[in-house]
């Protein structure tokens, strides 16, 4: 009789370790749904779409009447500047609009989607045809200062870059489309490689996010684990489920999403033997735990980032020794950060020695590339011993000559004394014009401030509101260029000069000021802060289960 007690008790007992293993992991989550990669998809599948429609979506915080009829004036007016300055500009880009799903996706995802509809009446160019130093003109000759970074590639001015390209091309001229052997710049780059990332072994990609795989792949290949982790909001590339979550149509199978400086996630690491490598993004640490900002993100009218740097690197140390200590390998993902915090990158800016190191971007000297630079036993692709048991990665354009000279003119560019320079006191001098932005902003009487890792920016807000992200339309105005995730990122050169700072400083501020007078940060004083937040959150929660339940009733209606 006593027989099924103890085979429960058996069963109960040889489950236990699973079970601990499993609460560690869940407790290593971060409580937000960036740590919790499935439930995020779950709430994507849920959240209903629905279009806000004038003049009743000027009015959500409650605005007085004549308040509402100046925002009115203001989006009337902004949208006839933006249109009657850029007619070719916008005319073309309606055109490639039609082919291109990139533009489609990024027009539409600019501002919160209850916006979507309404911001096409705001129309916004997606095309240059040159430079001039840091500005950048359209097919209409309108000059806008450079406020995009290229996504990260825009380390040391747009025309250093077009200097890179052109000696690239001079130096691959003689060989050409060659891709079965190496030119011999591929030598000195290599040197060159190790010598700034203190690394053994080096290997040529395509892209960043190329690089990445591969140095996921040799991590599972050497230790013989599967699973990667990665920490809450970090971006590392869009394949398999490394990047989880809405937007990958594949939910989390060998990917642990958990939280960054977290004293939970080093006893996962300590504990579980199934873990290959932690994906380290440094530029997480102005925002840890939460996912890129960009002005789509808005919905709630609030937006945080801060940046400690002896916080994070005492963080990155602790990892580095509990990663050792595991067997697991440490891998930096210095796609966007490498060579804009220190020319040995966020290895040097830190402290810290990886296992493995990602670069790509600016690396390229203006021209794709992904790098992987490791230690010796993390980069062999063989085993002597083994002979059938490799680690394949190539591509066919690995190394092509014009990228490998492009490439070779920004590294020995490095060793310039004009560059050097550009990296002299660097966190100090950024850390003072962020100071001097802020001080510009609050001696203006606007409820906006920045935030930023070095000349990686971030713009903040100091109150909720639901209208920030037409920020992005008046920085525009101005006559400012910005990625198509607005006021998110701002992302300048480690070399910009001085005057053109002041002249991004002066336009910022003069946008702020206009949409202030505009009536879009309006807030009723008569209410205390939290209590403003938390009339804003009722209405939107309320338009959001509003648009709910008319889908679901539209939905049985058509079954």
């Amino acid at each position: 009789m006593l027989e099924p007690v103890w085979l429960g008790a058996a069963a109960a007992l040889a489950a236990a370790p699973w079970g601990w293993r499993r609460l560690r992991l869940s407790r290593a989550k971060h409580p937000s749904l960036a740590g919790h990669q499935r439930m995020a998809k779950r709430v994507a599948r849920w959240l209903p779409g629905y279009a806000l429609q004038a003049p009743q979506a000027f009015a959500l915080d409650g605005a007085p009447a004549e308040m509402l009829q100046a925002r009115l004036q203001g989006w009337q007016a902004l949208s006839q500047r933006l249109r009657a300055a850029a007619p070719q500009t916008l005319a073309l880009t309606a055109q490639a609009r039609d082919g291109m799903p990139d533009l489609r996706l990024t027009g539409r995802y600019r501002v919160p989607y209850p916006f979507a509809e309404l911001a096409r009446e705001l129309p916004v160019g997606a095309f240059w045809v040159r430079n001039d130093g840091p500005w950048l003109i359209d097919l209409d000759g309108n000059r806008f200062l450079d406020l995009t970074g290229s996504y990260g590639v825009n380390v040391l001015r747009l025309d250093f870059y077009k200097g890179t390209m052109e000696e690239g091309a001079r130096l691959g001229a003689a060989l050409g489309p060659v891709l079965g052997g190496l030119h011999p710049c591929v030598a000195d780059n290599v040197a060159r490689l190790k010598g700034l990332s203190g690394m053994d072994d080096v290997t040529f990609h395509m892209s960043g996010t190329e690089a990445v795989m591969q140095a996921v792949r040799l991590a599972r290949y050497h230790t013989g684990r599967r699973y990667v982790v990665r920490f809450a909001g970090a971006y590392h590339g869009w394949w398999e489920d490394v990047q989880p979550g809405p937007g990958n149509p594949l939910p989390p199978r060998e990917t642990y999403t958990l939280a960054d400086l977290s004293e939970a996630t080093l006893e996962v690491l300590r504990k579980r033997r199934d873990i290959a490598c932690v994906l380290v993004n440094p530029l997480q640490a102005l925002h840890p735990n939460r996912a890129a900002p960009s002005d789509s993100t808005l919905v709630g009218g609030t937006r945080a980032a801060a940046f400690d740097r002896d916080a994070y690197a005492r963080w990155l140390q602790r990892l580095r020794e509990v990663c050792t200590e595991a067997g697991i390998a440490l891998i930096f993902d210095e796609v966007f950060v490498g060579f804009r915090l220190a020319p040995g990158g966020a290895q040097a800016y830190f402290g810290v020695q990886a296992d493995l190191v990602c670069y790509g971007k600016t690396l390229g000297g203006g021209l794709p590339v992904g790098v992987v630079c490791g230690k010796r036993r993390w980069m062999e692709r063989f085993r002597p011993e083994r002979p059938a048991d490799l680690c394949f990665a190539r591509g066919t354009f690995n190394a092509h000559p014009y990228v490998m000279g492009a490439m070779n003119a920004f590294l020995r560019a490095l060793d310039r004394p004009e560059v050097r320079a550009a990296y002299d006191g660097l966190d100090e001098r950024w850390r003072a014009r962020e100071r001097r932005f802020n001080a510009a902003l609050q001696a203006a009487g606007v409820p906006v401030r920045v935030a930023a890792l070095s000349s990686i920016w971030t713009v903040l807000y100091t109150q909720p509101g639901r209208y920030h992200w037409l920020l992005q339309y008046y920085l525009r105005d101005a006559g400012l260029a910005l990625s198509w995730v607005g006021t998110g990122r701002l992302i300048f050169p480690i070399a910009l000069e001085e005057s053109a700072f002041e002249e991004a400083l002066q336009r910022f501020v003069a946008a702020c000021r206009r949409m202030q007078a505009d009536g879009w940060w309006w807030r009723d004083e008569a209410l205390p802060p939290e209590a403003w937040a938390r009339r804003l959150r009722r209405g939107l929660l309320r338009e959001t289960l509003q648009a709910w339940w008319q889908t679901r009733r539209r939905d049985r209606a058509a079954a």
